[in-house]
């Protein structure tokens, strides 16, 4: 590997790609390595093939991988073809979402220490919903396992409104049914008891509540936080926004 296409030394990866938790770990780990691949001309022309020999995978996981973060909004992808509509290179950039332009200069192999911050992500945000996420696990694991101690700490009688309302809306999955269900659902099921749990905590009208609007607002939510990535509008905590959902719409139902 000649100098020009040679990995700078550090990788960069910032706070929106670490902590978004629609990424996979090995999707993360890949946009740093585009970052420590972005040249000096500010992109990264390295091939599936050379990530799938890099990270010890497919060629269709690496295009999978690729296609993820584009989607996402985090990398931009261009294929330079010739005169015959023959492939000639392909260019990965880095996206700024702050403003969707490119940050061609950010992270080109020249910079040794690419420190530069650009005020991409809110920082305090993404901690505040890393910390919200680890607490929606822990209080997962409690509920499904029912033994060791309760993080949230409910009294007795929330405990048993709470539990008593999984089983009407059919939501007390036990770990059998767990283990067949795929993740995208179960990252459902976590957000969807945790927003339960907190309509019990506040004293909220639940006696409207439907599995079907459960279920139903979370994918609404969902599709707008896809849609609002790279915007003014972007959603950085999504449960505060599922749950601020949910509630107007109790709200409508008295």
């Amino acid at each position: 590997m000649n100098e020009i296409n040679k990995p700078a030394y550090y990788a960069v990866i910032p706070s929106g790609v670490r902590y978004c938790k629609e990424l996979k770990f090995a999707e993360r780990l890949l946009y740093g390595e585009i970052t420590a691949l972005t040249n000096r001309n500010g992109y990264c022309f390295a091939t599936n093939k050379y990530f799938a020999e890099l990270y010890n995978v497919t060629i269709e996981t690496i295009s999978r991988w690729v296609s993820h973060l584009q989607r996402l909004g985090f990398i931009k992808v261009e294929i330079i073809k010739s005169d015959k509509n023959e492939i000639l290179e392909r260019r990965i950039f880095i996206i700024d979402n702050s403003n969707n332009t490119f940050l061609s200069n950010t992270y080109c192999q020249n910079n040794q220490y690419p420190y530069r911050q650009n005020n991409q992500y809110p920082i305090d945000e993404k901690v505040k919903e890393n910390n919200i996420n680890i607490r929606i696990d822990r209080f997962f694991n409690f509920i499904i396992n029912k033994e060791g101690e309760d993080p949230e700490k409910l009294t007795k009688v929330q405990k048993m409104e709470l539990y008593e309302l999984l089983e009407k809306l059919e939501l007390n999955y036990t770990k059998e049914i767990l283990q067949i269900i795929t993740e995208e659902n179960i990252e459902k099921l976590k957000i969807v008891i945790y927003a339960l749990k907190e309509l019990v905590i506040n004293g909220k009208e639940i006696l409207t509540l439907k599995r079907e609007k459960l279920l139903t607002l979370y994918d609404k939510c969902k599709r707008k936080q896809e849609s609002y990535i790279g915007t003014e509008k972007e959603i950085n905590n999504f449960f505060e926004y599922y749950y601020i959902s949910l509630v107007k719409e109790l709200e409508k139902a008295i």
